[in-house]
């Protein structure tokens, strides 16, 4: 049965008694009106229109579902925020059992060939060659090249394309939790992460972990699998040169190859070799001994 307009103003008046004390807990954002504006025709017309009450003269109340849709928003945004954090001080001491892109490679149809090695474990060349290819200035900043980066905002500035600053700690923070691309969601998470790692981890971890998840072709992952699948030898036992063939791959790991290496890989190789000589103290947190970083590790 329909209400009468008088008998609605009741209604509607006892609705909006009710939804003003429960607004006080946040429960409601706004209120239907009360009093002479809510009577007559107009409460006729906003039950015609399926406002307040609708056709049955039942109260239709929104309020509860954006507040309800709001802290589900609020939750979402912490649980992106604090995720990486407490990913990122676990991989402080467990090593990482997959990866996004490992994930990734899996679904388009690629194999999964990884070998978690420590860093005692690795040819000592293969850090300081990746160094030298990737991130010279990997030992002296906080996750972040800022004269490599305001070189690129200036050459996008004179409308040039930027090739990247990434850093080696900006990859591992990628490879660790991200998704492969260059979207500005993906690249936001990137520099929330990055600084993370720089706190939370040394220098020789970010290294240990990035030479053990970085992809180094179709289906291969770390030091370790690239040694064997390329160089038929474990990753302890790879030579200046082989070190720097596998740091001279990793922009193009799908592209270019180690075995054979071609004559771009081979160039590049014999620039990052000199490259090395040429970096001297810059290399000085990569362990001379990389031994000495197994027994650092094991006394946490």
């Amino acid at each position: 049965m329909a209400l009468r307009p008088w008998s609605k103003a009741k209604a509607n008046a006892r609705v909006h008694e009710e939804c003003t004390r429960k607004r006080v807990n946040a429960d409601f954002d706004f209120c239907p009106p009360a009093g002479p504006e809510a009577t007559g025709k107009t409460v006729a017309a906003e039950g015609d229109r399926g406002g307040w009450f609708g056709s049955t003269g039942g109260p239709l109340v929104k309020g509860p579902r954006l507040s309800v849709l709001r802290r589900w928003l609020i939750r979402i945004v912490v649980v992106l925020m604090v995720a990486p954090t407490v990913l990122v001080v676990a991989y402080r001491w467990i090593n990482p059992p997959i990866t996004p892109l490992m994930l990734v490679r899996l679904v388009e149809g690629e194999g999964l060939d990884y070998q978690w090695v420590p860093l005692h474990r690795i040819s000592p060349h293969l850090p300081k060659a990746v160094i030298a290819a990737e991130d010279n200035t990997y030992c002296r900043h906080n996750g972040f090249d800022t004269q490599a980066l305001r070189q690129e905002v200036a050459v996008w500035r004179a409308g040039g394309r930027p090739r990247g600053a990434s850093t080696i700690s900006m990859q591992t923070a990628k490879n660790i939790l991200l998704w492969p691309g260059r979207g500005p969601v993906r690249k936001v998470l990137e520099a929330w992460i990055t600084p993370q790692l720089e706190l939370f981890w040394s220098k020789q971890r970010i290294l240990e972990v990035y030479l053990n998840i970085a992809e180094m072709g179709p289906g291969l992952y770390g030091a370790e699998a690239a040694a064997r699948a390329y160089f038929r030898k474990p990753a302890a036992d790879l030579t200046q040169r082989e070190a720097a063939i596998l740091a001279a791959i990793l922009p193009s790991p799908r592209i270019w190859s180690a075995a054979p290496p071609g004559p771009y890989v081979q160039r590049r190789a014999a620039v990052l070799a000199k490259r090395i000589t040429q970096l001297g103290p810059l290399l000085d947190c990569v362990p001379a001994s990389t031994t000495a970083f197994s027994r650092s590790r094991q006394a946490l």
